[in-house]
């Protein structure tokens, strides 16, 4: 190799290697417990506990993983019936703001056929420190999810909420 194309080999090399982040290990998620699939920033933990949601109690499945202090989770559940949706979404997003002392400062809603989504930024508090929270909050018939990236604000980066909300996809 001459060196004019070695330089360019290292200098595509360098501008590749300035792109990824090795806090971050995008990793294809499929859910087994719920339609879903999503890129995880990290192996995910999952767990599973029954959470009050307005007037129902259902069983929420969370997957979720860490970086640098700001989770990244998406939380899961069929509600009795579709007529519930409303009043759990927002009981999600009520529970979320409140566990950070947040203010939020954006809110949108969209409708597209069956499906209800709710977008959200806020912030917080969490440990002491400023805290940040993106989420969506989806409705589709009986199934409700809740997509999310919270933390410190500090270690918060927005490009990679972006990516990881983005993803998001039922199957």
């Amino acid at each position: 190799m001459n060196a004019p194309a070695r330089l360019l080999a290292t200098a595509l090399l360098a501008l590749a290697l300035c792109g990824c982040d090795p806090h971050y290990n995008w990793r294809d998620y499929r859910s087994q417990d719920a339609p879903y699939a999503v890129l995880m920033p990290g192996k995910p933990a999952t767990h599973t506990r029954a959470v009050q949601l307005g007037d129902s109690t259902v069983a929420m499945t969370m997957a979720a993983a860490e970086v640098d202090d700001v989770v990244f989770a998406v939380g899961s559940a069929t509600l009795a019936e579709a007529a519930q949706a409303p009043a759990a979404l927002a009981a999600m997003q009520a529970a979320l703001v409140r566990n950070i002392g947040a203010v939020i400062t954006s809110e949108a809603s969209a409708v597209n056929g069956a499906v209800t989504t709710i977008s959200v930024a806020a912030q917080g508090t969490r440990n002491g420190q400023p805290a940040l929270l993106i989420g969506r909050f989806i409705a589709h018939d009986r199934r409700i999810y809740q997509v999310v990236v919270m933390g410190a604000e500090r270690h918060f980066a927005r490009d990679q909420a972006a990516t990881f909300l983005d993803s998001f996809k039922q199957q």
